[in-house]
């Protein structure tokens, strides 16, 4: 079961035990985005844990305050970047030092992200 939601700013598949975001070309994405996720997670997930796949085909940056309040989503369990993009890896393992007790995972493939999510849910 999949549910799609497009938002001003990326469009999120939702999935029993993860969502994948593709963010727009162009944003930053900040706070008031965060906000928007994190309503939607809280209505699919609730109590449930839940991996937060962003999948990276369009470019765009992140303020890195956005991770402090990521990593305060009690049923979040890990999120990983899904990208060929060497520049986009590379800003990911940055990225990742600002989460703080979340497991954060970088692959290549979206099967092999979705296999990933789907194992540490279970």
């Amino acid at each position: 079961m999949t549910n799609k939601i497009t938002l001003d700013f990326c469009e999120i598949h939702i999935y029993e035990y993860y969502m994948i975001v593709t963010m727009n070309t162009g944003i930053t994405v900040t706070a008031h985005h965060n906000n928007s996720l994190k309503e939607i997670a809280n209505i699919h997930f609730k109590n449930r844990p839940f991996v937060y796949i962003t999948h990276r085909i369009n470019s765009y940056s992140v303020d890195p305050a956005v991770y402090k309040e990521t990593s305060k989503i009690n049923n979040l369990i890990g999120i990983c970047v899904v990208s060929n993009s060497y520049i986009a890896k590379s800003t990911a393992q940055i990225e990742k030092l600002f989460l703080n007790n979340k497991p954060f995972e970088i692959f290549s493939d979206l099967d092999k992200a979705i296999e990933w999510a789907n194992s540490v849910t279970k």
